[in-house]
């Protein structure tokens, strides 16, 4: 094992900046590999006490490595990930939602794959993004040479490939549609394992980031056969906690193969999610279903089943091995500086991690970090609001909203409000927050810009998934279908964000449907089902009568009739370079204005025909 000495850490309320560092090293570089699922909680192991779930793989891990039992994530998906991969507060690193132009990862912050690249890593990443579906936002562009994604926060989203499924779907490699065989979980498994061969003899970083048990509920037949009599659990949660066995099952061709390969011992496997359960429990009419350990939340719930998630870490050249439990509160964003020290990159910039390493504990050169504060929310909004669906964290108090006070190594269900009782530990957790909060609050008046015109860059596809709006949005493609589909109409209108790269002129299309499915804008389609499968329809598609497009971009304004035998509505401008506000809208007959669901831009040759105000 190779010994690294630590000098010094500064410590801040609730961050931790890592300063100096000094390192005896082996050449061997441990592997790195990150296992994150989507939506699978805390209780969705059969390790933390669920009776129900099978996961041998995960409970393996769980009792060979170490394992944090006080960890936590975001409260939803692409904050979470955000936090993971650049080892900040995931709001300070611009992503505080999920759609609607809050996931872009701020650009000016180094990732996790690209510290790795940097220190002589290949780097690898399979599965689920959601932190931007354009330049310069791809994982392609932010320090991943070999990337297998679905597009959007999952399969079936808006900015997904038209009409995958989980089944035998469509995926970008290296930003290239490719058509694949097989079920989502178990090709990203696959392609991870391939790379992981081709790479065996250089140390590589993989990120194997799932968009499985994420709804829609699709699984293969036999995973729900395993839970079909099972009393305990609903259908959906049949289906759920299939596939989660799946990815435990794929878990287990992953060990056998870095066993093959005579990497296992000298790989640090990760395996963690994103944010608490959100099928595996409910309680409806009195009746429970599922298990949640014993926890008060779900995901997006700032009580501590919204956040308090699975991390189980093992490298037995490193001796992170025999089931060691770490209770200390730890943060999604501690991952990163922990790597860097236990990897020993000595190439890596000054970034101001808000994390903190935890290789001193882990390596046992002291048994107990510094106290700290840490706080999670949940702000889907287009401005984040203060105090909104908070929770400040130490290692024994949760302050929930800045008014709900809990002892959680007492009271771990959060049942009895004790605000009242410790008036100053309010008033000093209610501190840390404005803290936080003053810290992280700078730039959310900044939205980050899809990059058009760049060179080297033929086209820009921007979907309503993107759309600023404070309006519902057609985030999945089952609201492309049917807009009417869900609770509200997802009709929004707003503006996308951005940056033009070079004067010139442009072509702007409005379209209804993707490119990809080659549909008119009169085309209906019928509803989507697999009877093989244990899996959810989708609505039929659904006639929207449009009869003008239009574009807005600074003093700009163009608009035309909508052709609705055609396929698309084509403008041509020419656009200074900056910075802008699209309004790309459709009006239906009704006169009511949306936003146009995908938007192509491209940059094209100058020609006298083409107009530049109106």
């Amino acid at each position: 094992m190779k010994i690294l000495k630590k000098v010094s850490y500064k410590w801040v309320l609730g961050f931790c900046f890592l300063s100096t560092m000094v390192a005896a090293q082996s050449d061997d570089k441990p592997n790195v590999i990150i296992i994150l699922t989507d939506d699978q909680g805390y209780g969705d192991v059969a390790a933390h006490g669920n009776k129900v779930i099978k996961t041998p793989s995960m409970d393996k891990m769980y009792h060979e490595g170490v394992h944090f039992t006080n960890f936590h994530s975001g409260t939803t998906c692409a904050p979470s990930r955000s936090g993971l991969l650049t080892g900040a507060d995931g709001n300070r690193a611009g992503v505080w939602h999920t759609i609607g132009g809050g996931n872009f990862l701020r650009e000016k912050f180094m990732l996790m794959p690209q510290v790795f690249e940097d220190n002589g890593y290949a780097t690898g990443m399979y599965g689920k993004w959601h932190l931007g579906d354009a330049f310069p936002y791809r994982p392609e562009d932010r320090g991943f040479q070999e990337t297998v994604v679905h597009g959007g926060g999952g399969v079936g989203q808006t900015p997904d490939y038209w009409q995958n499924d989980y089944f035998d779907d469509t995926y970008w490699r290296n930003g290239t549609p490719e058509k694949f065989e097989g079920y989502c979980t178990d090709v990203f498994f696959s392609e991870a394992m391939d790379f992981i061969e081709r790479k065996k003899d250089n140390p590589f970083f993989v990120y194997i980031s799932l968009n499985a048990p994420h709804g829609p509920l699709n699984v293969p037949q036999e995973y729900y056969e395993m839970y079909k009599t099972e009393t305990s659990i609903n259908e959906g949660q049949k289906a759920y906690y299939g596939m989660i066995t799946n990815i435990d099952d794929n878990m287990a061709l992953l060990d056998k193969k870095l066993d093959e390969l005579g990497l296992k011992d000298n790989t640090i496997l990760i395996f963690m999610t994103d944010n608490g359960t959100s099928t595996g429990h409910r309680e409806a009419n009195g009746k429970v279903e599922g298990f949640n350990a014993g926890m008060r939340g779900h995901k997006g719930s700032q009580y501590e089943g919204g956040h308090r998630v699975p991390f189980f870490m093992r490298w037995k050249d490193g001796k992170l091995t025999g089931g060691r439990s770490i209770d200390q509160l730890a943060m999604n964003f501690d991952v990163l500086p922990t790597l860097i020290d236990l990897c020993d990159l000595g190439k890596v910039p000054n970034l101001g991690y808000d994390g903190k390493s935890w290789a001193p504990i882990l390596e046992n050169e002291i048994k107990t970090a510094p106290h700290r504060y840490c706080v999670v929310d949940n702000n889907r909004l287009q401005q984040p609001v203060k105090w909104r669906m908070s929770a400040v964290m130490d290692d024994e108090w949760r302050l929930i909203d800045g008014k709900e006070l809990y002892n959680i190594k007492k009271d771990p269900s959060q049942e009895n409000d004790i605000a009242l009782k410790h008036t100053e530990k309010v008033k000093e957790m209610r501190n840390a927050y404005e803290e936080w909060w003053a810290y992280t609050s700078r730039e959310f008046s900044h939205y980050e810009a899809y990059k058009v015109g760049e060179q080297g860059i033929a086209e820009t596809t921007i979907t309503v998934h993107d759309l600023h709006s404070s309006e519902p949005i057609a985030w999945s493609q089952v609201y492309i279908r049917d807009p009417k589909s869900g609770k509200q109409p997802a009709f929004g209108k707003g503006f996308y964000m951005i940056d033009v790269q070079q004067d010139g002129y442009y072509e702007v299309e409005l379209r209804r449907w993707p490119k990809e499915s080659k549909l008119s804008f009169d085309a209906t389609m019928p509803e989507l089902g697999k009877r093989e499968k244990w899996y959810v329809t989708k609505p039929k598609g659904v006639l929207i009568p449009i009869k003008q497009a239009s574009i807005d971009i600074d003093a700009l304004h163009l608009d035309m009739p909508v052709n609705m035998k055609a396929d698309n509505a084509t403008f041509k401008a020419y656009l200074v370079k900056g910075r802008k506000r699209l309004y790309a809208d459709f009006i239906g007959e009704d006169d009511v204005r949306f936003g146009a669901f995908y938007v192509y831009l491209r940059k094209v040759d100058a020609s006298p025909k083409l107009e530049r105000t109106r």
